[in-house]
């Protein structure tokens, strides 16, 4: 039994902030219906690096952020759509979307209007600026919500214009917060009977991860600045060249743990420099001790180091690629990683369901559906439509 079966979800979501939320609970054991565009789809299915896979609506994209889904295809814009839908939200828990605010009010679908008839609905709304407020209408991608939120200024090199992480993190940070709020309003509503409105804004959910930024400006004056690979007055916390051309991430910025650091370098008295000697002015001395523990990794290979420091109980790492991860033992112990049937029952490798449950554990069910794979089984199942009465819509 997982901690989430029973749970009904209407996924009317695309790409990746929605998709991302929705999928979360699917591991967790929630029926989750994607509610699809016939025809087309969710643009998802189109994004990946299998060109092949992308030209079948099946692309890496959309399997990685949709396991655990049936898909079904229902045409909201036409009268029978919104009768088969308005009945699937009937015996549904909750729905999430991700459309710009005012699309669902369009469509006829809007929460003011659910609520009506489903006054315990969970109506879970994902968007770049929120559901309200100046902004409120304008297209949010995640670029722009990261900016807004505070990522964008503090990322990269002084030097130069901000860079942004490898990945969408605003989306999936968004929709982490969506799927909290989900659970959180179905929490309170075993005890009032009552539905709500959770409104995840992508721009708020990356300002929640912003740690000290707006009470240190509002407060001291100061302005966070960009600093490249490491954090202002925080060291020895950085990335050193090891003598094979890697890179090691080294954080030993506690005063016990930089003196281990030191005795693992074979300068145990560096400890006790004045300049080096507590957090402080290891701070204010970032630059020369910095300087320092590069001389000594660039004489030594990346995974020397890492073990090295590892039995010194100094934290270290390397700098990992999907192969690494692929690769890596500790990875391959935990089960961090799965390998899930893709379509055609070729191992496909993706992350594991996190966190992690001692006695209800998630789990990866299935890759991402073909369009509209479970339509006839959603609609016997929650419907209990019969094959004629399918056949009818369809028509």
């Amino acid at each position: 039994m997982k901690p989430l079966a029973g749970i009904r979800i209407l996924d009317l979501t695309n790409v990746l902030a929605g998709p991302f939320c929705c999928h979360q609970l699917a591991h967790m054991g929630a029926d989750v219906i994607k509610v699809e565009v016939p025809g087309k789809g969710d643009l998802a299915r189109e994004l990946g690096a299998d060109p092949e896979l992308n030209k079948k609506g099946m692309g890496t994209s959309f399997l990685a952020q949709n396991t655990g889904k049936r898909s079904i295809t229902i045409n909201l814009k036409s009268e029978k759509g919104q009768e088969v839908f308005h009945r699937l939200l009937a015996t549904s828990d909750v729905l999430i979307e991700n459309f710009r605010p005012g699309v669902m009010d369009r469509l006829g679908v809007g929460y003011e209007v659910l609520k009506k008839d489903h006054p315990n609905l969970i109506y879970c709304a994902i968007s770049g600026f929120g559901q309200d407020g100046p902004y409120a209408s304008r297209a949010g991608f995640a670029a722009v919500c990261e900016a807004m939120g505070g990522l964008r200024y503090i990322s990269g090199y002084p030097d130069r214009p901000p860079v942004r992480v490898g990945i969408s993190l605003g989306d999936t940070l968004a929709g982490v917060q969506g799927a909290m709020g989900a659970l959180l309003a179905l929490h309170q509503r075993e005890k009032t009977g009552r539905g709500q409105v959770v409104d995840s804004a992508i721009f708020e959910a990356v300002m929640a991860m912003m740690e000290s930024l707006i009470p240190d400006y509002a407060r001291a004056g100061k302005i966070r600045e960009r600093a490249g690979s490491f954090l202002p007055k925080i060291a020895p916390s950085n990335a050193y060249p090891a003598r094979d051309g890697r890179d090691v991430i080294i954080g030993a910025n506690q005063d016990t743990v930089f003196r281990r650091l030191c005795e693992a370098m074979g300068q145990p008295t560096l400890a006790d420099h004045p300049d080096y000697a507590d957090h402080r002015a290891r701070g204010e001395n970032q630059q020369a001790i910095d300087e320092l523990i590069a001389a000594w990794t660039a004489h030594h290979d990346a995974q020397h180091i890492v073990d090295l420091l590892a039995d010194a109980g100094v934290p270290a790492g390397l700098v990992y690629t999907a192969k690494d991860m692929l690769e890596d033992e500790h990875i391959k112990e935990r089960g961090s990683i799965v390998e899930v049937p893709d379509r055609h029952g070729k191992p496909l490798p993706m992350q594991n369901v996190f966190p992690r449950l001692s006695q209800t554990p998630g789990k990866v069910r299935q890759v991402g559906p073909a369009l509209g794979e479970h339509t006839e089984a959603v609609l016997g199942d929650w419907l209990e439509l019969d094959h004629n009465s399918i056949d009818a819509l369809r028509k």
